[in-house]
């Protein structure tokens, strides 16, 4: 499931919703109190009976920035013009000080901020500056404070939800190319398990068999180099053309092709929450492994992990027991012994495939990496990444190689 981002300015609109209630609250209690000091308290009351059923009418406008129309800005902010100018008339002996709309101005102006940047905002500080110096008729120091207070304040949100806007458009990015990048390296993982390994197969059956099979190892190792090239670039096929849940032809020890027709590939996901969720006993999964050359050591009791864990996990294995086969068996000019052992730990499954080979040479991953051979970097490691396990890989030359895998319980 992709993470859900939580938007930055959204508690913005909540506080500016929350501000313009009490500023309306405010202004209608010192009309109130100075009431017997206005010269014309009349047409000031009607006035403050718009703004406040302005205020409390259009609540939901301010809900996010699609909500908040340019429509509703212009008329919020003539709104706040309209009561500035009319201060002198009610106020004529300038006995109460504050206009009208007094605080209330503030929130359109924040509200142009936060709809469309310092731009927007500027331009609403601007428009109220000029209304509250025609109120005054000349430029006070209180005024340009006044002024100069609301037009920083606002200029400066609409520049930090401009950054805040660009930064979440970044993180969705970065999320989108995450999610590709594990789409395609799961898929990276599904070929190298089956397609490859079938190439790398009937290559070296060819090769050994000589004649028109020479020919046909020859063309099938082309395939094999030209298809590693494009899952190592990334050219992989889209989502859903591939099946998940597709057999893996594994590899046993004589070189020959098996397909994995038991729990390991039928326990393989289909996207289904419930069967991925179903809890499985990875003892029988890796128990399809053990033949004369892999023995299998498990616990007495069972191993329960979910359904697409427990897959997960064998097909590591799998990948595990085909790089012994392959490069510490018969490809490597003899017959290498494997060893799994699965460990059933309080807070963790533990696997560990041991070989008696000739061991990994320094280096020969990365070379392997670079060359398009994906089996340990996906196969594996990758894996068990996305289980959110961590993989382990030790190999002393002569002495074989040893692949510690670990999958927490708790995040299943």
């Amino acid at each position: 499931m992709a993470p859900k981002l939580m938007s930055v300015e959204q508690p913005l609109w909540r506080a500016l919703t929350g501000y313009r209630i009490l500023a309306v609250l405010y202004v209608l209690g010192v009309f109130f109190w100075s009431y017997r000091e206005y010269s014309a308290p009349v047409p000031g009351g009607i006035y403050l009976l718009v703004l406040a059923c302005w205020t409390f009418g259009t609540l939901r406008n301010l809900g996010s920035a699609d909500r908040c129309t340019l429509p509703f800005l212009v008329t919020d902010i003539v709104l706040g013009v309209v009561g500035i100018l009319l201060s002198p008339v009610v106020d004529g002996h300038d006995l109460v000080g504050p206009t009208l709309p007094s605080i209330w101005v503030a929130g359109p102006v924040l509200a142009f901020a936060l709809k469309g940047g310092w731009r927007w905002a500027a331009g609403a500080s601007v428009l109220v500056g000029i209304a509250n110096i025609v109120e005054r008729g000349m430029i006070t120091r209180s005024t340009f404070h006044n002024v100069l207070l609301v037009c920083v304040a606002s200029v400066a949100i609409g520049y930090v939800i401009e950054v805040a806007r660009a930064s979440e458009r970044t993180l969705a990015r970065a999320l989108q190319i995450e999610a590709a990048t594990r789409e395609r390296e799961r898929l990276a993982r599904d070929i190298h398990d089956s397609v490859l390994q079938v190439l790398a197969m009937v290559q070296r059956r060819g090769t050994a068999l000589g004649g028109e099979a020479a020919e046909l190892g020859r063309m099938a190792g082309e395939q094999e180099v030209a298809l590693r090239a494009l899952v190592s670039s990334g050219v992989v096929p889209e989502p859903g053309r591939t099946p998940t849940g597709a057999r893996r032809p594994a590899l046993t020890r004589d070189g020959a092709a098996r397909t994995a027709t038991g729990p390991v590939a039928e326990a393989g996901t289909d996207g289904t929450e419930g069967t991925d969720a179903a809890p499985c006993d990875v003892r029988a999964l890796l128990s399809s492994y053990a033949g004369s050359l892999v023995t299998f050591v498990e616990p007495g009791a069972p191993v329960p992990l979910p359904a697409r864990v427990a897959t997960e996990l064998a097909a590591a294995v799998g990948a595990a027991l085909d790089n012994v086969a392959k490069h510490a068996g018969d490809g490597a000019g003899g017959e290498a012994h494997a060893w799994v052992l699965l460990e059933d730990e309080p807070d963790a499954v533990l696997v560990t495939v041991r070989d008696d080979g000739p061991g990994i040479p320094e280096g020969r991953l990365a070379d392997a990496e670079a060359e398009g051979r994906m089996g340990v970097a996906l196969s594996i490691r990758g894996r068990l990444r996305d289980l959110g396990g961590t993989t382990e890989l030790v190999s002393v030359p002569g002495q074989g190689t040893e692949v510690e895998m670990r999958v927490p319980k708790h995040d299943n």
